[in-house]
């Protein structure tokens, strides 16, 4: 099973989630999903989202390096500064999986992934509430 969290910057709550089958690719997975963004929303995503700058107005993604196309310093740079505010989702991705059923290959009914993962980014979510 895959799934596939947005978060809010700020305050790092789980804000949406879709799941899918484990081998599906990234954007594939956000298409299917139907997530509506609206035009004011930023969306800070990684290289597996490629595709989605032509759907969406306001996508931030890395730039990609080629074998013609080198990044210079100035590109690299950029793509450190992105990751380093990317790091925030990684973070709750890490929080998340501190539950095994969610960083080991899941031997559940496929039926109830949904409902474990929710329980749990609820967790995480009230843990947030009440941690300030």
């Amino acid at each position: 099973m895959k799934a596939q969290i947005i978060t809010e910057e700020e305050s790092e709550q789980i804000m949406a989630m879709f799941f899918g089958n484990g081998r599906t690719h990234d954007y594939k997975l956000f298409q299917a999903s139907r997530v509506r963004v609206g035009k004011t929303v930023r969306l800070r995503a990684d290289l597996g989202y490629w595709g989605l700058q032509s759907t969406t107005e306001k996508v931030i993604l890395p730039l990609k390096s080629s074998k013609l196309h080198r990044l210079t310093k100035a590109e690299k740079k950029l793509n450190r500064e992105l990751a380093g505010k990317r790091v925030k989702v990684e973070n709750v991705i890490r929080r998340l999986k501190i539950f095994r059923i969610l960083s080991e290959r899941c031997r559940h009914r496929r039926k109830r992934f949904g409902l474990r993962f929710n329980l749990i980014a609820g967790l995480h979510n009230y843990e947030l509430k009440f941690k300030s």
